[in-house]
């Protein structure tokens, strides 16, 4: 197994908080087929994200009344992974990256996770969305480093937006293609090989 700051694939890990785990199409687990996970937290015990394309159809207005004008469109809960599906964790994207909210711990630049205890009408002027996930997806110690190197996912840089399209679907295609490359002919990989 990878130690925390090994290289995999040639290239040093470290924290990879705040990055993109892409599914390869090798990746047979149904929870994680075609998925991008922004990973909230990883160090050497763990790592723990949530999938950004997985929406529901429950309105989050249905489930946190007050928080549901801050939620973007789709302004529905996300399915954040197989762990723990009745708890929460939600995203926010900030207004200026440099202020400080209560609440609010930075995962990558202007992203990073809100307290759901806190008033949402106070954090009004500082945050520009949220996105709320039921459950995460979470790796014990090395096991993500090993789904890497067993070709299972793809590590690739976050951009701001990501985590709050309006069309999560496409996030998977769109992420892939602006990588370019042989990386972008893997959008166009079909979901079932044996339909091609």
């Amino acid at each position: 197994m990878q130690g925390e700051g090994q290289a995999i694939g040639g290239r040093a890990t470290g924290s990879m908080t705040g990055r993109l785990l892409v599914a390869t199409p090798a990746l047979k687990d149904p929870n994680f087929d075609r998925t991008v996970v922004l990973l909230v937290a990883h160090e050497a015990g763990g790592a723990l994200g949530v999938v950004l394309n997985r929406a529901t159809e429950v309105p989050v207005a249905e489930v946190l009344g007050d928080w549901s004008d801050l939620a973007r469109d789709p302004a529905v809960l996300f399915e954040g992974g197989p762990v723990q599906p009745d708890s929460a964790i939600c995203l926010a994207r900030m207004r200026h990256p440099v202020q400080r909210l209560k609440g609010f711990h930075q995962v990558s630049g202007a992203v990073g996770t809100l307290d759901l205890s806190v008033e949402p009408g106070r954090l009004r002027e500082g945050i520009t969305g949220i996105r709320v996930f039921a459950g995460y997806s979470g790796w014990g110690s090395g096991q993500l480093e090993q789904e890497i190197e067993d070709g299972s996912w793809f590590v690739l840089d976050a951009l701001p937006g990501d985590a709050f399209v309006d069309r999560p679907d496409d996030l998977w295609p769109m992420v892939l293609r602006r990588q370019g490359g042989m990386m972008a002919a893997v959008a166009h990989f079909p979901p079932d090989v044996a339909l091609n």
